[in-house]
């Protein structure tokens, strides 16, 4: 069984979405999308440093964006299930069918518009722990008073809060840990810092008109997956501010029998996570349109294994 992943906010690099575009008929695709989102999401994708990519009401919509594009240039891929990392998920919501592309880059939008207020009021960020066992670093992170924002399996834990509690972080490393990564993101993600930004995305959500998915979406919120459109935005909206489990996705990916997962631009996180937790599962990250070839043949084996 294929399973189909969109990687989160920190994936992007500059000029990454520029051979995408040579496609036929991307750039019209992807300038069209720019108009309806007030968002100039090609030059963002050519020709925008690095500091100007990480800008979260950027970053965001230039992820789903680039998702979408390169996941359409595989022509029809019919996985057993999609998913998403973080503001991934929206973009797993395009390749389901609960929302059509330009709703998923209008809420996506809004999301990281509103993220980015969020993220302005206190000074936080995001740190990823090297090492250590979950367990234990879940424990010590409560008590620094931080959020373990991001559970992402394979031993990978990702803090979240102030600036002061992730630098005693770093002074205060939970037993195992080698060392404490800071992450060049804009906030605290997935944390009670982010409340604002639920508000606001709840009532972007009004506007939309959700369709029951058409594969099995799978949920960062708990692993779950989810069977109707409406409550697919529902955890959209409540993810913001809650952590990401991708550790219970790839158990759910387990459970539904995954032989193959296939992440698309810019892939490469996940992979990496599934290359730990899922062995023997075949994995393969669009980078640029050269590796849709490969795909391509992956599909081709796993799509109805």
């Amino acid at each position: 069984m294929l399973v189909l992943v969109a990687p989160g906010q920190g994936a992007q690099t500059p000029g990454f979405l520029t051979p995408w575009l040579e496609l036929p008929g991307a750039a019209d695709r992807v300038a069209a999308w720019s108009d309806a989102i007030g968002l100039d999401l090609v030059h963002y994708g050519t020709q925008a440093d690095a500091d100007a990519i990480r800008d979260t009401a950027v970053a965001q919509p230039l992820l789903v964006a680039a998702g979408i594009l390169s996941a359409s240039a595989l022509g029809d891929v019919a996985p057993g299930a999609v998913a998403g990392h973080s503001v991934g998920e929206i973009t797993a919501a395009a390749f389901a069918g609960v929302l059509d592309d330009t709703a998923a880059l209008t809420l996506v939008r809004r999301r990281g518009l509103a993220m980015a207020e969020a993220a302005a009021i206190t000074e936080t960020g995001m740190s990823a722990l090297l090492g250590g066992d979950p367990e234990v670093s879940v424990e010590h992170l409560r008590k620094l008073g931080l959020t373990p924002a991001n559970v992402n399996g394979a031993g990978q834990i990702v803090a979240a809060g102030t600036m002061a509690q992730l630098a005693a972080l770093i002074e205060d490393k939970p037993e195992g840990v080698r060392k404490v990564v800071p992450l060049k993101v804009a906030g605290a993600f997935h944390t009670h810092h982010m409340a604002p930004a639920v508000d606001k995305l709840a009532q972007a959500a009004k506007a939309l008109e959700p369709s029951d998915p058409k594969v099995t979406y799978v949920s960062n919120k708990d692993g779950r997956a989810v069977h109707s459109g409406a409550e697919v935005v529902e955890r959209l909206v409540g993810q913001v501010a809650n952590p990401v489990r991708w550790d219970l996705c790839m158990e759910t990916f387990k459970e539904l029998g995954v032989t193959a997962l296939l992440e698309v631009c810019p892939g490469g996180t996940l992979t990496g996570l599934a290359k730990r937790a899922l062995p023997g599962v075949k994995t393969l990250a669009l980078k640029t349109p050269d590796d849709l070839d490969a795909a391509r043949e992956l599909i081709a084996d796993h799509a109805n294994a």
